[in-house]
């Protein structure tokens, strides 16, 4: 890829990104939570700031935005449409939807409405030319290994977006809004105990952790792999649902299990 990606830890456990391009020395800026992680990233990649993306409205994604704009500004701060009409992105210039196009250093940019966790939640796909392995920004909705909360949403919105998801291609690089990897990884185990994919996921991302290092990005098959919340229709975990519920395995439909491993989650 000619697009560089600048992973910012921030707060507790957020990541805000900086999607580079270095023959411009631009980039734009995903999820800024607070702005001093964010201009140290600035400075030391010897960028100029051209455009913010935000996933959602949340405070944890878009803390840092009016700081920047007031910094760097004039440049478009983009969310979703339902985020806009409901004025819950401070700054946002610019709404957009599903089926439309941002571009930004020859490459495109498609947007996913994906609600479920906000009623606004929109994801970034990234693709450039001659690249088959895009790359998506998926706020807090789809987690390594996990997902997150139904805060507005139902359980069969959140689960059709996360099936939007998960019908990327296979190669694709998630890059997430926090890092829960490793206690997403500890409940998938408890669904899944014999999946060896699982396993081996869990002593990579430890080893990765105890070095420092972020667990993003991962690639789409690796969660389709492991995550459970992608897993509502394999047999094992519809056993493991099923427990849950305290309900027969061939009377859950999709949205049953995917809601009885939310609600397990929730609690775990």
């Amino acid at each position: 890829m000619t697009l560089r990606i600048v992973t910012i830890p921030a707060l507790s456990d957020n990541y805000a990104y900086l999607v580079v391009d270095d023959g411009s020395r631009s980039a734009i800026v995903v999820d800024p939570s607070e702005a001093e992680p964010v201009e140290a990233s600035i400075a030391r990649e010897g960028v100029r700031l051209a455009a913010i993306w935000c996933t959602h409205h949340h405070w944890d994604h878009v803390g840092g935005v009016a700081s920047l704009v007031a910094a760097h500004g004039p440049f478009d701060v983009v969310g979703g449409a339902y985020d806009s009409e409901h004025a819950r992105i401070e700054e946002q210039t610019r709404a957009v939807r599903e089926g439309e196009t941002l571009a930004f250093a020859g490459a495109q940019i498609d947007i996913l409405e994906i609600p479920g966790h906000t009623l606004g939640a929109i994801a970034y796909v990234v693709r450039e030319p001659g690249e088959s392995t895009p790359l998506v920004f998926t706020g807090d909705m789809l987690f390594l290994a996990g997902c997150g909360r139904v805060f507005e949403g139902t359980m069969e919105m959140m689960r059709a977006s996360l099936d939007k998801l998960r019908k990327l291609p296979p190669q694709s690089r998630v890059y997430c809004g926090h890092e829960y990897t490793e206690k997403n990884i500890a409940f998938a185990r408890t669904i899944e105990p014999e999946n060896a994919e699982l396993v081996s996921r869990a002593e990579r991302v430890a080893a990765a952790r105890r070095r420092g290092e972020p667990s993003v990005p991962a690639p789409m098959i690796e969660e389709l792999a492991t995550n459970p919340f992608l897993r509502w229709d394999e047999p094992a975990v519809i056993a493991a649902a099923a427990r849950l519920a305290g309900r027969a395995p061939d009377a859950m439909t999709g949205v049953d299990v995917f809601g009885a491993l939310r609600a397990a989650k929730d609690r775990f």
